[in-house]
């Protein structure tokens, strides 16, 4: 039965593992700049994020599906060792590509964590009662988004140690994570006889990929090149084969139905626009702040804490604020709005402002992320019925990810490419005080080496990246647009009253999914 330590224990465990996932991401954002300069990629450091993001979007529905015909329990072990092994290989890596491949292999773990966390939830909590097991897992994963960055800035910055540490961290974690889910997470295992969706899994894979292709070449080669029309063409067939096959599966892996229901399908794009306004606000911000202010790797993982505290603190109100009201609309909306004033104050971002300031603009644009990115799930969970949770789940998580991937991809695209543009143009007009900087090229520039340089170099690449980066903040504003409009046409569905188990008539005792 379904006793409030039962539940307690459940929720430990998925605290645990969306932490592993959670300070990773945090670890490599503050890293990232180290590892692309020591594995000379900077050209390709948007290709570091794209790949883990690529790889848990392409399988995110597919752990929302199999929960739901087979049990989360498995799943959920299979997520965690898969990603602790392939942390072991990213810390290995002596060269970019073999970095990027294991972070590929780290997002197929990686990717069935949140949502297989968030579909637990669904289905020992009612709806009404589900932010306050939501609220400890948002609140982990903020605390990851501060353990991450001072962690990674830790042994970026420790002789002896370097960024490799920042993956070997994830082996206990990884591990322990996984021994607390193996003795707690006592869920029914299910047997569904429903063939599995073949086609739709590999239809809906080569359409991400594509789609991410075209994000990522279309951004930096142009966007009627011919590799762009190419894979764009590739897009346009698969997307046309999709929508068929999953029509005709008996158990699809995206349902149409989720489409068809309104609520659900605003809930849908209000997640995929957050996505795209969440990662690409703060995938390069650590990277600015460590060229363009002068701070060390541990220096601006600090400076992640007020953005950290925001989600935190805004992710726990908004739940108690839904628990005692059974409304959520207006809750979303606040977030979009807060969500627009962090992105016009982001802009005015320069090498000269005041440490203060940036936490000031990194508290408002967690506080607008922790009214969203928990409450838009409870959304897409309350629109369905219990026996497809998960899948509503995964494709909302889906649909979030791909938000994110396009919006690194083309976002991260347009940084570096006018980075690169804007470094090249720097060292080229001071190639003597780049030499004695040690600065070859601009693919091998590291926060040392633009610690190091001289006036004017020093100041022109600083310029570099504020010129790259701040404004594509202000390109965000049209996105948070569109999804205060979905906030404003959403309809408010009432809360459900039953947890999803208690609703489909499940039991929980010790060992059913073992």
């Amino acid at each position: 039965m379904l006793t409030p330590r039962r539940i307690r224990l459940v929720v430990a465990a998925l605290m645990a593992g969306v932490l592993v996932a959670g300070l990773d991401q945090t670890v490599v954002a503050v890293a990232l700049p180290t590892v692309v300069g020591d594995l000379d990629g900077v050209s390709a450091m948007a290709w570091v994020t794209t790949a883990y993001l690529l790889a848990g979007t392409l399988v995110i529905p597919i752990y929302g599906k199999f929960g739901d015909l087979w049990g989360r329990r498995r799943l959920y072990l299979v997520a965690i060792g898969l990603f602790t092994a392939a942390s072991v290989g990213v810390a290995l890596s002596t060269t970019l590509t073999t970095f990027v491949c294991w972070r590929f292999v780290q997002g197929l773990g990686g990717g069935g964590l949140m949502v297989l966390a968030q579909a637990i939830v669904a289905d020992i909590a009612p709806a009404r009662q589900r932010g306050r097991y939501l609220g400890p897992i948002g609140a982990v994963f903020g605390l990851s988004a501060v353990a991450g960055p001072l962690v990674g800035g830790f042994f970026t910055d420790t002789p002896g140690l370097g960024w490799q540490w920042c993956f070997w961290i994830n082996l206990p974690i990884g591990v322990a994570a996984f021994a607390i889910a193996a003795g707690t997470l006592t869920l029914p295992r299910l047997r569904a006889t429903a063939p599995i969706d073949h086609a739709g899994i590999a239809v809906l894979s080569l359409a991400t990929t594509c789609l991410v292709l075209l994000a990522d070449v279309g951004g930096s080669g142009g966007w009627v090149s011919w590799p762009a029309i190419a894979v764009a063409g590739v897009l346009l067939i698969a997307v046309g084969a999709l929508v068929p096959i999953e029509r005709r599966a008996a158990e699809p892996l995206l349902p149409p139905s989720l489409f068809r229901n309104r609520v659900s399908l605003v809930a849908l794009a209000l997640r995929g626009l957050i996505g795209v306004v969440m990662l690409s606000a703060i995938a390069f911000l650590p990277t600015f702040l460590q060229m363009s202010s002068g701070l060390s790797a541990a220096g601006s993982g600090l400076l992640m804490l007020p953005m950290a505290a925001g989600i935190m603190v805004s992710i726990q109100t908004s739940a108690a604020v839904i628990e005692r009201t059974g409304r959520y609309k207006a809750v979303l909306a606040a977030g979009v709005l807060v969500l627009a004033v962090a992105m016009i104050w982001l802009s005015t971002l320069s090498g000269g402002t005041s440490l203060w300031l940036v936490g000031g603009m990194l508290g408002t644009l967690g506080a607008g992320l922790g009214l969203i990115i928990q409450n838009v799930v409870l959304v897409a969970q309350n629109a369905v019925p219990p026996v497809v949770v998960g899948t509503a789940t995964g494709t909302s998580n889906y649909v979030r990810e791909v938000g994110a991937t396009l919006g690194v991809a083309v976002f991260g695209a347009a940084f570096t490419a006018r980075l690169a543009e804007n470094l090249g143009a720097a060292v080229g007009a001071h190639p003597a005080l780049a030499t004695a900087a040690g600065i070859d090229t601009p693919d091998g520039l590291v926060p040392a080496a633009v610690a190091a340089t001289a006036e004017p170099l020093h100041t022109a690449i600083v310029d570099g990246y504020a010129a790259a980066l701040t404004p594509l903040f202000l390109g965000l504003l049209p996105v948070l647009g569109v999804a205060l409009v979905c906030t404003l046409v959403l309809r408010e569905l009432p809360l459900a009253q039953l947890a999803g188990l208690v609703a489909r008539g499940e039991a929980i005792t010790p060992g059913t999914d073992r």
